[in-house]
């Protein structure tokens, strides 16, 4: 019996077959106590601040409840400059949620893994006069216990495309994957 007011997550990361990229995609049901549907997350919050102009103006950016924040501007986001950008922040979150999708699909098959490391290389260039992301490169590098090379590709195609940010940039026509599992 569950305490009144809290969640139910049903078959959060146990799908019956890994290929069935919806289950894993989030066909997640949730009900509160009282039987009514809802959220199963919480939403989530960040900001940003840009003052002045475009080319010398300077922003900050706020991650969740502080948990970051950092300094951007035309030059850390279009050049060199020092600082970092809102480019970087997706990079990391595709890079966070990829490498805890993969984790979840591994350990719903009984494969935990001792670790995924996930980089994400995030490409923008101009599109009819648009500065445009038009390629997102993850590179992730598994620890996986008695996996074969093979097998972990598979797995890593799979959380692919059933990844969170994946699917919320589903813009970006173009997404590459490079998995290799490290013995």
């Amino acid at each position: 019996m569950r305490m009144p007011g809290t969640r139910r997550i049903l078959r959060l990361w146990r799908c019956p077959d890994r290929t069935d990229r919806a289950c894993y995609a989030g066909t997640l049901a949730s009900k509160t106590s009282a039987g009514t549907e809802g959220t199963i997350m919480p939403a989530r919050t960040s900001k940003a601040v840009w003052n002045g102009d475009l080319q010398s103006g300077t922003g900050q950016m706020v991650v969740g409840n502080n948990a970051y924040t950092g300094d951007f501007s035309f030059k850390s986001r279009f050049e060199e400059g020092a600082g970092t950008n809102p480019e970087e922040l997706i990079a990391a979150a595709h890079a966070g949620c990829y490498s805890m999708q993969l984790s979840a699909m591994l350990a719903g098959e009984g494969k935990n893994p001792t670790s995924v490391s996930t980089s994400a290389h995030v490409t923008l260039e101009m599109v009819d006069g648009k500065p445009t992301i038009t390629k997102i490169a993850l590179d992730t590098t598994g620890v996986v216990p008695g996996m074969s090379d093979e097998e972990f590709t598979k797995f890593a195609e799979d959380a692919k495309a059933a990844c969170l940010v994946t699917r919320a940039l589903a813009g970006v026509e173009n997404v590459t994957l490079t998995a290799k599992l490290s013995h």
